[in-house]
């Protein structure tokens, strides 16, 4: 992972010796707190509707925390955040962060599990965000329908975790427009409506931006 357009392999860019590399490269802890701070904006974009700003009670579920680069931005500005991930070399480096880094310990907390299977009560999190890992939960499937049975699932949960007036922000990286549509229409058959931002109206993979807003 040593080169910027290496394509990571989940999970083995992200354990032992690969989680280390991942967390002391330069280039990769800019751009996933670049990403993040556009994850916060998007949040708040007018065409999902307007929300009030920021408040002390503002709790986020950071899907994919990997070494906390998108935690520690979130906190930075302004909110609560619970920090998820599945692989314990990444979310131990994440714990280091927070324990060295921030003054108030109490605004993030970390969760070693899958996204599917969270200590937390339904309609807890005001919104969700994930930052190039939300790509990762079909990991280990056969199929395309398991692939399917797999981001529905996940959206339905995501759904019920969150508020009344909840949003979900997802960075991602798709391979096709085919994938692209299979995790879109995951949101929009459960319970969301939103829109995708990507650079390039044409672009068929690299970043892509899903706003996502529960239907009421």
């Amino acid at each position: 992972m040593t080169k910027k357009n290496c394509t990571p392999k989940f999970p083995d860019s992200y354990i032992g010796e690969k989680a280390e590399e991942y967390d002391s490269l330069k280039w990769m802890e800019r751009n996933q707190k670049k990403s993040t701070l556009m994850t916060i904006n998007f949040l708040y974009d007018e065409k999902l509707g307007s929300i009030s700003r920021i408040s002390n009670s503002c709790l986020i579920l950071d899907l994919g925390c990997g070494t906390g680069y998108s935690s520690e931005i979130l906190i930075e500005n302004g909110f609560r955040v619970i920090g998820v991930e599945i692989l314990n070399d990444m979310i131990k480096r994440a714990y280091q962060k927070k324990i060295n880094k921030l003054t108030k310990n109490s605004d993030l907390e970390l969760i070693l599990a899958d996204i599917n299977y969270l200590p937390l009560k339904a309609d807890s999190i005001d919104h969700i965000i994930s930052v190039s890992a939300y790509n990762f939960i079909t990991h280990g499937t056969h199929s395309q329908i398991e692939e399917r049975k797999v981001v529905n699932n996940t959206a339905k949960y995501l759904r019920k975790l969150l508020k009344r007036k909840g949003r979900i922000i997802i960075e991602l990286y798709p391979e096709s427009d085919e994938e692209l549509d299979l995790f879109t229409s995951s949101f929009t058959k459960n319970g969301f409506e939103g829109y995708m931002i990507k650079d390039h109206i044409k672009q068929k993979s690299g970043q892509t931006f899903l706003l996502l807003k529960k239907k009421r």
